[in-house]
């Protein structure tokens, strides 16, 4: 819209975006200036340099409606959200778009993926400080980053996850106009990022067995032996989806349940179904809430945290199932376990009894073969090794 009410000493008048939300308005600036009669001429005129501006105007306009639409879209708008958006899409810095990005995903309450974000900030700033701009990032530099990374102590799997959330600023400013292509340091020919390669952390159905038999008399370590022996049956469950699970979640005697982690970055609705078993329901029977439609299943959460709040309880979970997991491991001679060694077990016990890969990748709510694949690839050592001895069994 052209801002006729604060006309310039010229004549001309601002060229403005009008965002409108529940009666509010926001005004942002395109940087143009023009007169009522050009304004009026702007979208039919052939004058090179009116065709010009109006291509700039335009460019403006595509920059505010992207914010606008991805931020409603995970229904996270706000007009503070929107600026901090727009701040950082015009930054001429890396690290002030990493902070508006976290700004966007507190807003959504999407904690986690802010809490990642910021720990991909603070290496980058380690690394080369707190003011990056974008065309500091080059091939070159990505190279020395890993390498900083690496020296730090950090496995591939780490750097990868930093470098993708880099990647991910760096697109968004590519989208801005910001970062040209010419400037883009990542893909094919330029930075590739190497993916770490996945460690050998299933277990067999014998150690699993021994797990569910396991008993040293204290309630604790029933409980959360019980909560990870849920996590294994339950598809390989994450803990931050186990805690939502509700009893409107069952629904003829399967938990129905959609993985918090891809819910927002995927365009259909990927459901996953799981039977409940006997030993399932046993464990519902003791430790979880008195069944009701909408109280949680176990009693976590009671509902009215705020999204960090839910983080931390989750958070506090994941580490009281690891510890007592892991003394149980050293009782058992097995060795280090977690609630992410339940949902490789899931997998790999499933592959190792013939299941087809394409029913493993649906059941852990992978978007692609190629993650199942990952997951699967480097556990079956030891199939290897049992094979190579039948060649020399003459």
């Amino acid at each position: 819209m052209l801002d006729v009410s604060h006309p310039k000493k010229s004549g001309k008048c601002p060229v403005k975006i009008r965002v409108t939300y529940k009666r509010t308005r926001g005004y942002y600036p395109t940087g143009k200036d023009l007169t009522p009669e050009e304004w009026s001429a702007l979208s039919t005129t052939k004058a090179r340099a009116m065709v010009s501006i109006r291509k700039d105007i335009e460019s403006s306009y595509q920059i505010v409606r992207s914010a606008v639409e991805e931020l409603a879209t995970a229904g996270a708008f706000t007009f503070d959200a929107l600026n901090c958006r727009l701040k950082g899409a015009t930054s001429d810095t890396v690290n002030t778009a990493f902070r508006a990005k976290m700004d966007e995903l507190k807003a959504a309450g999407r904690v986690g993926s802010m809490v990642a974000y910021r720990g991909a900030l603070l290496g980058i700033e380690r690394f080369a400080g707190a003011h990056i701009p974008f065309d500091a990032v080059t091939v070159s530099w990505l190279v020395r980053y890993a390498a900083f990374l690496q020296s730090e102590g950090k496995k591939q799997t780490t750097i990868a996850i930093h470098l993708r959330h880099l990647r991910a600023i760096l697109n968004e400013a590519r989208r801005q106009g910001i970062v040209k292509e010419a400037q883009y340091p990542f893909g094919r020919g330029r930075f590739e990022i190497q993916e770490g390669e996945g460690r050998k952390m299933a277990l067999t159905l014998e150690q699993i067995g021994q797990i569910a038999r396991y008993d040293d008399g204290s309630d604790a370590t029933a409980k959360y032996r019980d909560y990870w022996l849920f996590l294994y049956l339950c598809n390989g469950i994450n803990v931050a989806d186990f805690v939502r699970l509700r009893y409107r979640d069952i629904v003829n005697g399967e938990i129905c349940f959609v993985r918090q982690k891809t819910a927002r970055t995927t365009r259909t609705r990927k459901e996953i179904r799981v039977i409940v078993t006997d030993r399932m329901q046993a464990i519902i029977d003791r430790w979880g809430n008195p069944p009701a439609p909408d109280r949680f299943i176990f009693p976590v959460l009671d509902g009215s945290e705020d999204a960090m709040r839910r983080k931390l309880k989750t958070q506090y979970l994941t580490r009281a199932i690891n510890k007592r997991m892991t003394t149980i491991g050293e009782a058992l001679g097995i060795g280090n376990i977690s609630t992410y060694t339940a949902r490789h077990s899931f997998a790999t016990v499933l592959k190792r009894a013939g299941a087809n890969i394409a029913y493993i990748s649906e059941s852990l709510g992978h978007n692609d073969l190629k993650t199942t694949e990952n997951y699967l690839a480097s556990f079956e050592r030891e199939e290897r090794v049992k094979n190579a001895e039948l060649l020399t069994k003459f």
